[in-house]
């Protein structure tokens, strides 16, 4: 079975759908998503651990690659992008409201 999605983020719901998948009998190597957030260093080595492959079209990182290319937004806009992409744990930590 290959299993379809939309997204990935840090790919835990993956993990649940291949073991149900599997519990049937099928065996569930790989995923495709259409986008991969790429922003968890921990996403495809846990995806790996557990068997599973992670295939996808596109990431944060080239989505703001090409808003920078293009210049679609102004730099300090795509440089606080980054900044969350760089370290979405710290990024929030340090933008939470109180």
């Amino acid at each position: 079975v290959l299993l379809v999605e939309d997204l990935t983020t840090d790919g835990g719901s993956k993990l649940s759908f291949v073991d149900a998948i599997r519990e049937t009998g099928a065996t569930c190597g790989h995923t495709a998503v259409i986008f991969y957030y790429g922003i968890f260093p921990e996403t495809l080595p846990n995806l790996a651990a557990h068997g599973l492959a992670l295939h996808h079209l596109c990431t944060w990182w080239d989505v703001l690659a090409e808003a920078r290319e293009q210049a679609a937004f102004d730099a300090a806009t795509l440089d606080e992008v980054e900044a969350f992409l760089t370290n979405p744990r710290l990024w929030q930590d340090t933008h939470r409201k109180t």
